[in-house]
């Protein structure tokens, strides 16, 4: 079984071959996502909502994204796993974004990672592939930017700030990331940039016209209340796992649940 690499995702896009990429926080999840082929597993800061609870991302620590990384990189044997760089951990200078990023290869056993932002963040992409560490792009909703865009907004509606995020787009591209996620974002603007650079693009809510997409895997599986616009369910697994445990408490205080045939002699 070949291991999915950076160059190879890279290579997906000059093949015009879709890539998957999904988000896993542990190695039960992690395990079925990569025995169905997925390309990508993302152990993305997202854990802070439909993990730990938070409203929004932006309590993730480093320590929680090295804990999670290390139990996705258990269950994989062929997908990449991508760490992502929490909030504070990459901000405030680049040699911290360099330290931070080591450690998440080091001790989370990530094969790269990724990080929100522009041209603002270039130092810091070159610092990290100076290190050897692949790193993945992530432009238009920044969930990590929740406060100054005022809530989990569509950005790019106008001409000037789509001209704004292919400028964007192209910078990121020539300090050297492999690919780059486009998120909350309309599908003609995404299109556009897809067609502008040689790497790929990741889309969330974002179009069809990426060269690849993403979903918070507990929004496509219906494990997770919240449903944005660009969500497709493939399964409503909450639902189903409601129904499973009340059956279990039900039987269990009818006392039908264990008989004999589950006891040992």
């Amino acid at each position: 079984m070949k291991k999915v690499t950076a160059p190879e995702i890279i290579e997906m896009k000059k093949r015009q071959d879709k890539i998957t990429m999904l988000t896993a926080y542990d190695f039960v999840m992690a395990s079925i996502l990569d025995e169905a082929g997925t390309d990508l597993l993302l152990v993305g800061d997202t854990m802070g909502m439909v993990v730990h609870g938070h409203a929004t991302t932006l309590k993730v620590t480093l320590e929680d994204s090295i804990r999670h990384t290390q139990a996705v990189a258990r269950g994989v044997k062929r997908a990449m796993v991508i760490g992502d760089m929490p909030f504070g951990t990459f901000q405030i200078s680049v040699e911290e974004a360099i330290r931070n990023a080591i450690r998440l290869v080091q001790e989370g056993n990530a094969e790269a990672i990724k990080l929100e932002g522009g041209s603002e963040r270039v130092a810091a992409i070159h610092g990290i592939l100076d290190a050897g560490i692949p790193v993945m792009g992530h432009l238009g909703l920044t969930p990590q930017s929740y406060y100054r865009f005022g809530g989990f907004k569509v950005q790019a509606r106008t001409e000037e700030t789509a001209q704004y995020l292919l400028k964007e787009a192209v910078e990121l591209e020539s300090a050297g990331i492999f690919s780059l996620v486009l998120e909350g974002i309309p599908w003609k603007v995404a299109k556009k940039i897809t067609e502008s650079i040689q790497i790929p693009t990741i889309g969330i809510g974002a179009g069809p016209y990426c060269d690849g997409q993403v979903l918070v895997t507990y929004d496509m599986l219906g494990y997770f209340d919240f449903k944005a616009k660009f969500v497709k369910r493939y399964l409503n697994l909450k639902e189903q796992i409601l129904k499973a445990v009340q059956q279990y408490n039900s039987e269990v205080r009818d006392t039908t649940f264990p008989d004999l045939s589950y006891s040992y002699e």
